[in-house]
């Protein structure tokens, strides 16, 4: 019986990318994660969240955005596209890590981890428009795509080690504040759900339901948590230099630092000036820049070294025998 070799088993066969193309597959899906977090938040500030008024049509009759839809339909549908090119970028990362020699079977979950969570959050997507924007389902669908943005940082820093176990390059009390800094930042993302869900930003233009709480209660305990989360990276930065920590990992605590000052810096601007909608769209996006430092903060106090080939070793033809 002839084996049927899966597509992934034939193009692995017939391909051996290099660790910098690995690399670059899995920074592929970083930056499109990034993207589609943007956009969705675009959709939403522009008021076109209901330009496609079902799913997975956009209309109960057209696939597509009709010109009766107008420029909100357009949008929307076009957020929608951009799935399939975040499809894309996933799928050369699930390709590059099966076809790497030998095969990293880790690696390579790690990229399918990344395709059901873009599948489960299309249906997220698509339940939200069913519920007419309903804030919760909205908040639901903001969450699933950092989950996505987390499993592609983490593919990308794997993508870049070896698949040795994990080395701690600094003691235990600043690993266990990095724990504190990862789950308060965490936190800080999900707060910040109830800031849009409660605010003026509904997402269309008609009778949008929005979450039970003040909007500026809700922006408070956000500002809160931000302070918190500031004041850990601050004593992450000052732990690392105390231990002497590597030069790659105080650089991504300064880079954290540095973010969380350009993010701290628009939310206060956007608070007291009404929340105009470019600034909502670029705190998104520094939410996403923050999170990713964080990530790659925490992943940087361990190590997994790059394993060289063993070398053969050469037989003396002395001892060889006829």
């Amino acid at each position: 019986m002839v084996a049927v070799q899966t597509p992934l088993a034939f193009i692995a066969q017939r391909w051996t990318p290099s660790p910098a193309t690995v690399r670059r597959a899995a920074l592929s899906a970083v930056v499109m994660s990034v993207v589609i977090i943007v956009t969705g938040g675009a959709v939403r500030l522009t008021g076109s969240g209901l330009g496609c008024d079902t799913w997975p049509k956009c209309t109960d009759d057209s696939l597509f955005a009709t010109p009766a839809q107008g420029i909100h339909g357009a949008i929307e549908f076009g957020n929608r596209m951009l799935t399939y090119v975040l499809s894309a970028a996933v799928g050369w990362a699930i390709i590059a890590a099966r076809s790497t020699k030998p095969w990293r079977r880790g690696l390579t979950r790690l990229g399918w981890a990344q395709f059901w969570v873009v599948m489960s959050n299309a249906v997220i997507g698509g339940v939200t428009v069913w519920a007419g924007l309903n804030p919760w389902t909205v908040a639901g669908h903001f969450l699933a795509a950092n989950a996505l943005l987390t499993v592609a940082t983490l593919t990308w820093i794997r993508a870049g080690e070896g698949d040795a176990a994990a080395r701690p390059r600094v003691p235990r009390p600043v690993r266990k504040l990095s724990w504190a800094l990862l789950v308060s930042s965490a936190l800080l993302i999900a707060v910040g759900t109830t800031v849009t869900g409660s605010g003026k930003h509904a997402g269309d233009s008609s009778d949008v339901p929005r979450m039970p709480f003040n909007w500026v209660d809700a922006a408070h305990v956000h500002a809160a948590l931000a302070w918190l989360v500031c004041a850990l990276a601050l004593a992450m930065w000052l732990a690392l230099r105390v231990v002497d920590a590597p030069n790659d990992t105080r650089a991504r605590a300064r880079d954290l630092l540095i973010v969380l000052l350009a993010q701290g810096a628009i939310g206060y601007v956007q608070f007291f000036t009404d929340v105009p909608e470019l600034l909502v769209g670029a705190h998104m996006l520094g939410s996403s820049l923050m999170w990713v430092a964080v990530l790659r903060l925490a992943l940087s106090l361990r190590e997994r070294p790059v394993e060289s080939p063993a070398t053969p070793v050469r037989q003396d033809p002395a001892l060889t025998t006829a």
